[in-house]
């Protein structure tokens, strides 16, 4: 197996502790990579290094226009390298390739658009109340970032993080998920090339607690930028907040998906369908929650459930598979344990409901696409993430009941609405309590569009134009161009 190194100050380290961990192909359910297993020790010479590069050396130096030429040159540099990444990305987390192809085909634009906005920040001159005085504004960058992300789209949502807070000027530190570290490490072999500094971009792998926390605790950090499960987002926050750090915390979801009797049927199935199982479930928009009108529910359940019977499992680095495995065994049987809760909660079993046994799924972690139906949305398997190929159907009268169960639940990321109807349409968009809302369409994403949670699901936005500003600070400055500075103990 291969034997991975950590990325510090332009060079690839060992750790301090000595130790390697392993990771494992979620297809295989074997180990193919070994990765390095950091430290607190770790985490300090990283942020120690990021720190130094912020305050002295080139980066610094350079302007907003030169870090865009090289953020755009690291575009280029991942769209050269898009299948090989992928590749990575399938073994590591076992995602579709023909998903993971099309995903690192567009990350480059990430890159391109925040490169193109790096030198577009402008402060304002504030026309003052009192004369003599001239006074304007300036954004300046925070320092070093501290970046941890999830396993379950590493390189795009790094890009979310790395991409803004480096056209902003800051420094990083990136912790990638323990259970997929290689396409990080595999990735930031192309920050050299591109031309960024030593010390300005770093990679520092391991654990949680071993690393993540050391990392939002440390003096130095000053901005953490999370992906991950509310549990630890809610950690992430308490221990910046000590420190009056910023953070952006994208967290988890459980998002309704409503269809309406006036939609177009079809394309609400299709939608249904790829809003749950695509990417095996594992993903915070996942629509985990279905919600059908009650004229329509029966007839939209059989189609649903007719679509969903074709789909086709096996190895994701075939382009014909259609739902790949769970990346992760604790996750795997996370999901599991969801399918038996619904069980016992009363939700009625349609589709699915266990580990797959099909021959082309091997030994790897694979749970069939289940649907439960006769939903209460006070059940457990609809108020928590599963996180995985699981999809509970609730039915509903009319929108004040969809709006009521749509926003009964502690989190607010995501939603769709479908429907041939514009003022319901824009009605709905009002009302759902969501950071995203899609309609007649479910999980477009993009480098232009803000994107972020309501109430648990997250703090901040990345996305647009509006995420650089989640990685700079507002400055005042005041010139006196000509007001008299009296003695200040001189009464007047």
């Amino acid at each position: 197996m291969k034997k991975y190194q950590m990325y510090v100050g332009g060079e690839w380290i060992s750790p301090k502790s000595g130790e390697w961990f392993e990771s494992f192909n979620p297809f295989t359910g074997e180990p193919w990579a070994l990765i390095a297993r950091g430290n607190a020790q770790d985490a300090d010479q990283a942020i120690r290094t990021a720190h130094t590069a912020f305050t002295e050396g080139p980066w610094p130096q350079m302007t907003a226009s030169q870090r865009g030429q090289i953020l755009r040159k690291l575009g280029d540099l991942i769209a050269k390298n898009a299948d090989r990444l992928a590749e990575f990305e399938v073994l590591d987390n076992g995602k579709l390739i023909a998903e993971m192809r099309g995903q690192l085909n567009y990350v480059p634009q990430w890159y391109y658009y925040f490169g193109g906005l790096a030198d577009k920040v402008q402060g304002e001159v504030i026309p003052l109340d009192k004369k003599g005085y001239f006074n304007f504004t300036r954004y300046e960058p925070l320092g070093v970032v501290a970046a941890i992300t999830p396993w379950n789209s590493p390189l795009l949502l790094t890009a979310w993080k790395l991409a803004p807070a480096l056209a902003a000027g800051n420094t990083i530190v990136l912790k990638p998920s323990e259970f997929t570290s290689v396409s990080t490490l595999e990735f930031v072999k192309l920050i050299e090339e591109a031309g960024f500094p030593a010390g300005v971009v770093n990679v520092v792998t391991g654990f949680g607690k071993e690393v993540g926390m050391p990392m939002v605790e440390h003096a130095l950090t000053r901005k953490i930028a999370f992906t991950g499960s509310d549990t630890t987002g809610r950690i992430i926050n308490e221990a910046a907040a000590r420190n009056f750090k910023k953070v952006g915390l994208e967290l988890g979801g459980k998002s309704p998906n409503i269809v309406f009797d006036d939609a177009n049927i079809e394309d609400a199935v299709n939608g249904a369908v790829s809003g749950i199982f695509a990417a095996t479930g594992q993903t915070c928009i996942a629509g985990s929650r279905l919600l059908i009108q009650q004229s329509i529910h029966d007839a939209f359940v059989e189609k649903l459930l007719a679509l969903a019977k074709t789909a086709k499992m096996g190895n994701p680095l075939s382009l014909d598979t259609q739902v790949g495995p769970v990346t992760t065994r604790p996750q795997y049987e996370k999901v599991l344990s969801y399918i038996d809760i619904a069980k016992n909660e009363g939700a009625k079993l349609r589709l699915g409901g266990g580990p797959a046994t099909r021959p082309e799924c091997g030994k790897g972690w694979f749970v069939e696409p289940t649907v439960f139906t006769g939903v209460d949305n006070r059940m457990r398997i609809a108020q928590e993430e599963v996180f995985g190929p699981v999809l509970s159907i609730i039915p509903f009268k009319d929108e004040d009941e969809a709006l009521r169960i749509a926003n009964d639940v502690r989190f607010g990321l995501g939603a769709g609405v479908w429907t041939r109807d514009i003022g319901r349409a824009i009605r709905m968009s009002e009302r759902i309590q969501s950071g995203t809302v899609w309609v007649n369409t479910y999980r477009a994403v993009s480098y232009m569009s803000p994107f972020g949670g309501y109430k648990d699901s997250g703090v901040g936005r990345e996305n647009g134009a509006q995420a650089i500003y989640e990685y700079l600070q507002l400055k005042s400055v005041w010139i006196n161009t000509g007001a008299a500075t009296g003695n200040p103990f001189v009464m007047r």
